[in-house]
């Protein structure tokens, strides 16, 4: 494992984490994370199937199940890559008037 797909998997690993407990990842980290992924391919360090692994490895290190059973054996289909299959929990929503 070369130095940028170590990067990749802690900054994987810190999201799924940030998300596992109940918080929010920030659109930039994420947008960083999905062009360090693409990075690797053009630089020829990586295939998508391998980061593909990584990401289903870091996934599956911290939320205890697969990327494919919390969104499905298609989810590459609904996240062309480079995206990450994120999914961050709903806001509360409270009524602003009594109507």
């Amino acid at each position: 494992m070369n130095e940028l797909q170590a990067e990749i998997i802690r900054r994987l690993e810190q999201m799924y984490r940030t998300l596992h407990a109940g918080d929010d990842v920030a659109p930039a980290t994420l947008l960083r994370t999905e062009g360090l992924l693409e990075a690797a391919v053009l630089a020829g360090v990586a295939d998508q199937q391998s980061l593909d692994q990584l990401l289903n490895q870091s996934y599956s290190a911290v939320c205890k199940t697969t990327l494919a059973q919390s969104f499905g054996d298609d989810w590459r289909d609904f996240y062309p890559f480079p995206q990450i299959p994120l999914r961050m929990q709903r806001a509360p929503v409270f009524p602003s008037t009594r109507d």
